[in-house]
């Protein structure tokens, strides 16, 4: 695991799926960056997750729909998604990579770091 980065450079392609890569693991805690380019969550899949999450955009533009409530999100936006709220992404743009900045907190994660 790197010590120091940029969440921002050598971003991998997400023309084909969304790419999520692990910035740390601890125990309770995980920090993500994804990157998507036009991906959405499909209707009848909605994310549910056992803890809680919070997402910043860092570049690009999403939309994200929790309690039948649509949100957009822009390069500074966050948002918090308690633990079990049935979330989905509605939209991100095609024209160019969204990267995001997720912290799940709560997360049952090994302690293998």
């Amino acid at each position: 695991m790197e010590t120091i980065g940029n969440l921002l450079t050598a971003l991998p392609p997400a023309l084909d799926a969304e790419c999520f890569t692990d910035i740390l693991r601890r125990p309770g805690c995980r920090i993500e960056r994804i990157v998507s380019q036009g991906q959405v969550t499909p209707v009848d899949r909605p994310y549910v997750q056992a803890h809680d999450e919070w997402v910043l955009v860092l570049a690009g533009a999403a939309r994200v729909e929790m309690d039948g409530t649509e949100t957009a999100l822009a390069p500074g936006d966050h948002l918090f998604i308690p633990a079990n709220a049935r979330h989905r992404v509605t939209f991100t743009d095609p024209g160019q990579p969204t990267v995001w900045l997720a912290i799940h907190i709560g997360e049952a994660t090994s302690d293998h770091q």
